[in-house]
């Protein structure tokens, strides 16, 4: 489902990853670990198409995206990959169901349509109560669900979270560990997750430990 071949990354004169090789199969959650500065969040970026490698080729269902730019990439990205970060990210004007359905609607799919898959998504992960309710108006855990029923509207190929439960407590960590295992097996979606949390990296399919810049496990 996704691959990166030989992925390296320089900065000036840092080589900030050398030489990365991956293989993640659909509905996997992989997690990758390692010290600060290892190249962890770097690497997902890339896979991400939110940076570009410095050499190396990343294909995802098949699409080679070295090939891919400006609106074409945005649009790519937009359908085939979800975000999860650290912090929520979530507009603050707008409500959960909104803030849910917006890259439905860049996407170019139908108002309706989204708007329905917006709202079964929030029920599922337990917000069917809250769908009116503006970010300000939710717990962190709340918003962090929010942010991941964002993260599947347009039915991504993967999800890219990027320590995702660095700002929560450990109940609402636990919340969101026990949700992603949800989702794996009800909708077979794949996870690639950057993360310090040891018992999220226990509970995931397989453990990618990096050290200056390559993946030494």
């Amino acid at each position: 489902m996704l691959t990166a071949r030989n992925v390296t990354k320089n900065y000036s004169n840092l080589q900030v990853l050398k030489g990365v090789d991956i293989s993640v199969s659909k509905g996997e959650i992989v997690t990758i670990v390692g010290s600060s500065g290892a190249g962890k969040s770097t690497l997902l970026h890339i896979l991400g198409t939110l940076d570009s490698p410095t050499g190396g080729e990343i294909t995802i269902n098949g699409i080679p995206t070295g090939g891919l730019q400006g609106k074409r990439l945005a649009d790519f990205r937009n359908r085939h990959i979800g975000f999860i970060f650290q912090f929520h990210h979530l507009l603050p004007e707008f409500n959960a169901l909104e803030n849910v359905s917006i890259p439905g609607f860049i996407a170019g799919a139908k108002k309706a349509a989204v708007k329905e898959r917006a709202e079964y998504l929030l029920e599922t992960l337990g917000l069917k109560d809250r769908m009116d309710h503006r970010p300000r108006e939710l717990s962190g855990g709340e918003q962090q669900r929010v942010a991941v029923a964002r993260a599947l509207i347009n039915s991504p190929a993967v999800i890219m979270a990027d320590e995702p439960t660095g700002n929560l407590d450990s109940r609402n960590a636990r919340e969101l560990h026990q949700l992603f295992l949800q989702l794996r097996d009800q909708f077979r979606q794949t996870f690639i997750i950057v993360t310090h949390n040891e018992e999220l990296a226990t509970l995931s399919d397989r453990q990618l430990v990096m050290k200056d810049g390559k993946i030494v496990s």
